[in-house]
């Protein structure tokens, strides 16, 4: 029961309670919770502050309202393992996701300023930048940028649609040998919170990947934006 005398808002206590049912399973994905008037009646509160508690969740995207039918459980966003040496469009494919990639900017020569953390700082990079699609909504922004002489004539390919991985795998003959990534958790505003669909408020998943190559470490540099109310995303560990 809720505790009157709690410095907790009452609320947020019945919507603690609520996440609780949600993650015992005792309300599954797609059931439908009770109505605010059960719950204000249950817990002894007013239906104003039993749609306070529901309001937090459906903000969290965990409960998701439906005009006519009621407030439900939202469906458990899927898990991808973002560091995948196989290339983001595998690391969905194996999740059994169809994912579209769209070319926003397109594979350019340009000089890496202003950026300490980028491992080409001061040097002239092939650049490109591609926006990921499931089901028609954006789900992440990919600013790619590759080594200028180990990818030499990189534009000429077309990149619409297919996976780096496979061309570099097919054209350069290389495939990487390890990587590692750094997140963060950020926002966006202009282009990119355009382009993602979201507001400058809603934090993102930030992450710089550096991936490595037998000829070269560092060799392709990332910077992932990451929307995180549709997926998780994951990295494995493996013991030695």
């Amino acid at each position: 029961m809720l505790n009157s005398k709690s410095p907790i808002p009452l609320y947020h206590q019945l919507a603690d309670i609520i996440i609780t049912k949600i993650r015992s399973g005792e309300y599954p994905p797609g059931s439908r919770i009770p109505s605010e008037n059960r719950l204000a009646a249950t817990y002894g509160i007013g239906r104003p502050t039993a749609r306070q508690a529901t309001d937090v969740l459906v903000r969290k995207r965990m409960l998701v309202r439906k005009r006519g039918s009621g407030t439900f459980v939202g469906e458990r966003p899927k898990e991808v393992d973002l560091f995948s040496l196989a290339g983001t469009i595998s690391s969905f494919h194996k999740k059994g996701i169809s994912i579209t990639t769209q070319i926003i900017k397109n594979i350019r020569m340009e000089t890496v300023e202003n950026d300490s953390e980028n491992p080409f700082l001061g040097q002239d990079v092939y650049f490109f930048s591609r926006l990921s699609r499931v089901e028609d909504m954006p789900v992440l922004i990919e600013d790619i940028y590759l080594h200028a002489s180990l990818f030499s004539g990189i534009e000429r390919f077309n990149l619409q649609g297919r996976s780096l991985s496979q061309i570099v795998e097919a054209q350069y003959y290389m495939r990487p040998t390890g990587g590692k990534q750094n997140f963060r958790i950020g926002y966006l505003t202009g282009e990119k919170a355009k382009s993602l669909d979201i507001s400058s408020n809603i934090p993102i998943l930030a992450v710089k990947r550096f991936l490595h190559f037998e000829q070269a470490k560092n060799a392709i540099y990332s910077e992932l934006f990451c929307r995180t109310d549709r997926f998780v995303f994951s990295q494995s560990l493996f013991g030695n």
